[in-house]
């Protein structure tokens, strides 16, 4: 079988590198932190020449992924992520004792991770994916984005540099090229036990596909993407049309529209206020200079998808941008809250700078739409202090559709922090109780394991009386570190 050899290695790897600590995963985080730092200005010129992005836009990711890599290694070093829970055995207990148990989150084993286009670094070789993996233990085999290759082993090496420099095996991460049956054949492997993946709905649904039709199937955390709804009330629109509609196109104008966030539809009340949000929209993002894509594949997408859309009957085209090779140039359309709610075809992602805008007539169109919503990594509602205290109802049905919900600003700038989900129900991904972003991403590549009247000697070191580790644990349902 494909990877036969690979995967061998990255299994003997993982059984010596599951019964690593806490610190000594920290210190390997740190330390790819580290060599990737040291790549200094050689990486983001790299970088910058495969992806056509600015330096000082990758100068902030490189930024992200080190400290991703750092936000890690606190978390591990700390412990309580692995909620080590005791009861103590009952002896006396009626009518039955109770046992002595101790549960603990262990990694899963060697773990498939694909990198993301849209971020080189961030969502990439060392990326939240990877830094998360190694943090709950697992070894990791990684597929590198065809659109940056140079950039991936760079940083490759630098996370061979960090596992030689902590004394670790060479496969805890080893580094794969190739196409969608390399993909294929890394999640039909038996020896990978779960995968990570950030692109395309056509890509992600794919390999959760393949790994569910295996003879043991395996998670797939796959981020598909999103159009991240805005939802303006009344009162808020006619507060300030103008203003808002120029936070929507910033919102959308960055990164050329190729954030995960971008927010591709906005639902305004119809009316005055609507209009005047519409033509300030469509200023903002007609006289907006078009910037380079990541690439000719994601650029073609972006203007055939954006071309189906334009075409479905009732959907009005206000700013259509003429194809270019690689530009990705601003468009805008708009349609009725009727007639979206009809035509399931128009919540599909068009991946690049552009918005539909949805008017709606009143409060029962505004709950339609919500309800008939897609899955979302986020939903944004935008109210006055006293709208927002009054829109219980449309919030109650916008968290059920996403896994961020905002209540100011724009969702494109997704902080990497121990309260972020980056996430949400089908089709934006295919586990809606999992993150890609934060330090709640190390969840996916772990699972419960309870120990039942179980000698010292054969307890990892986390459940042991004399809690050696030091760290929190709940002990008959107190939180403490204190031992037994």
């Amino acid at each position: 079988m494909p990877f036969n050899a690979l995967l061998a290695e990255a299994s003997a790897a993982f059984a010596i590198y599951k019964k690593t600590t806490g610190a000594e995963r920290a210190a390997f985080l740190r330390a790819i932190a580290t060599a990737i730092e040291a790549l200094g200005d050689e990486l983001l010129r790299t970088v910058s020449t495969e992806s056509h992005l600015p330096l000082a836009r990758l100068t902030g990711e490189r930024g992200r992924t080190l400290g991703q890599l750092r936000l890690f290694a606190d978390l591990v070093e700390n412990g309580y992520w692995a909620e080590a829970t005791i009861d103590t055995a009952l002896p006396d207990r009626q009518p039955l004792p109770r046992p002595d148990m101790r549960r603990l989150l262990l990694p899963l084993g060697p773990v498939a991770v694909f990198g993301a286009s849209n971020f080189p670094l961030a969502f990439s070789t060392a990326g939240g994916d990877t830094a998360s993996a190694l943090a709950a233990g697992c070894t990791v085999v990684y597929k590198a984005h065809p659109a940056h290759p140079r950039t991936s082993a760079l940083v490759a090496g630098a996370i061979a540099q960090a596992a030689q420099q902590c004394n670790l095996p060479a496969a805890v991460f080893q580094h794969v090229e190739g196409g969608a049956q390399v993909g294929a054949e890394l999640v039909q492997h038996p020896a990978v036990k779960a995968v990570a993946f950030t692109g395309s709905y056509g890509a992600g649904k794919a390999l959760f596909d393949l790994a569910v039709q295996r003879k043991v199937p395996i998670p797939v955390y796959a981020e598909m993407g999103s159009v991240n709804p805005l939802f303006v009330l009344p009162e808020k629109l006619a507060s300030d049309p103008v203003t808002l509609a120029q936070q929507a196109a910033q919102s959308v104008l960055l990164g050329s529209g190729q954030f995960c966030t971008c927010p591709g539809l906005v639902f305004v009340p119809a009316g005055e206020a609507a209009e005047a949000f519409v033509d300030s929209l469509g200023e903002a993002l007609s006289s907006a200079t078009a910037a380079e894509m990541l690439h000719e594949g994601i650029a073609d997408n972006y203007y055939q998808n954006l071309s189906t859309l334009l075409q479905h009957a009732n959907v009005h085209t206000l700013v259509q941008p003429k194809t270019h090779t690689l530009e990705g140039r601003a468009g805008l359309a708009r349609t009725t809250a009727k007639q979206w709610v009809q035509n399931a075809a128009l919540q599909e992602e068009v991946f690049g700078p552009f918005i539909l805008v949805v008017t709606y007539q009143d409060e029962t169109e505004l709950l339609a739409a919500a309800n008939a919503l897609h899955g979302q990594l986020t939903c944004t509602l935008w109210g006055t202090p006293a709208e927002l205290a009054q829109a219980e109802p449309v919030a109650d049905v916008l968290r059920e559709k996403c896994g961020r919900l905002l209540f100011a600003g724009v969702p494109t700038g997704v902080e990497v922090s121990h309260a972020m989900t980056h996430g949400g129900p089908f089709p934006a991904t295919t586990d809606p109780r999992s993150t890609s972003v934060g330090s709640y991403a190390i969840k996916r590549f772990a699972r419960p394991v309870t120990f039942q009247s179980a000698p010292s000697e054969l307890l990892p070191p986390e459940l042991r009386d004399e809690n050696p580790t030091g760290i929190w644990r709940m002990i008959d349902g107190e939180v403490t570190q204190r031992s037994l």
